[in-house]
């Protein structure tokens, strides 16, 4: 789905990343890598082939737009290292990419490892006038993009049915991405008439008609 922001274009995809069209940087939220070694770690019974699939999808979005950076808007790694960290340096070193972080609050690995891949760390980035946060964050003159919320839309069917899908939640001088990783989970907001809502299908994604 293609949107403008500040005269800027974006590509929503249905991984949960966005394409900023002029600068060629891929935009992505919240991967938590190591977050099914870890839940296995604690007995609990996901598939071990689960922690290749961020990877998968990785693979898929760095394909299609051919990025020159890549900006992970915080939450990349889900907890202290374990054996995805050593995919994850694998990974890194295919992709000639520069590669960003802005810091989340899962972030907790050494500075020192990402430095040795050559990962520049902020704690928030400006670019242009847009802001990238983890957390939402305002500030006068710039457009935020942030992540941490796991954003997602219930959507009411015949009867008492509900279709819930994750989103990207666009207020007027914020979009927050969705969560890109697998096992994250939503959190539900109701949007006013002031927001708009890119919801997630398997297939594309699609603005929401706020009621």
């Amino acid at each position: 789905m293609n949107i403008i922001i500040n005269n800027q274009d974006f590509i929503l995809h249905q991984s949960g990343a966005a394409f900023w069209e002029k600068k060629k940087i891929l935009l992505i939220s919240d991967v938590h890598l190591g977050k099914v070694a870890h839940f296995r770690k604690h007995g609990i019974g996901i598939p071990n082939d689960a922690i290749f699939e961020n990877f998968t999808r990785l693979k898929i979005v760095l394909d299609l737009f051919s990025p020159t950076t890549i900006i992970f808007l915080g939450d990349l790694f889900h907890s202290k290292m374990n054996k995805e960290w050593d995919l994850f340096v694998q990974w890194s070193k295919t992709y000639y990419h520069k590669i960003i972080l802005v810091e989340g609050n899962h972030d907790i690995i050494s500075k020192k490892y990402y430095a040795d891949l050559n990962i520049e760390i902020y704690s928030e980035l400006v670019i242009d006038d847009f802001l990238l946060t983890h957390h939402p964050t305002e500030e006068n003159g710039l457009f935020n993009f942030c992540g941490h919320i796991h954003p997602g839309i219930q959507l009411r069917g015949l009867g008492k049915q509900f279709l819930s899908l994750s989103c990207f939640f666009r207020k007027p001088n914020q979009m927050i991405f969705p969560a890109f990783g697998e096992f994250t989970g939503n959190y539900y907001l109701i949007p006013t008439e002031n927001d708009k809502v890119y919801a997630i299908t398997k297939e594309d994604v699609i603005e929401i008609a706020i009621s």
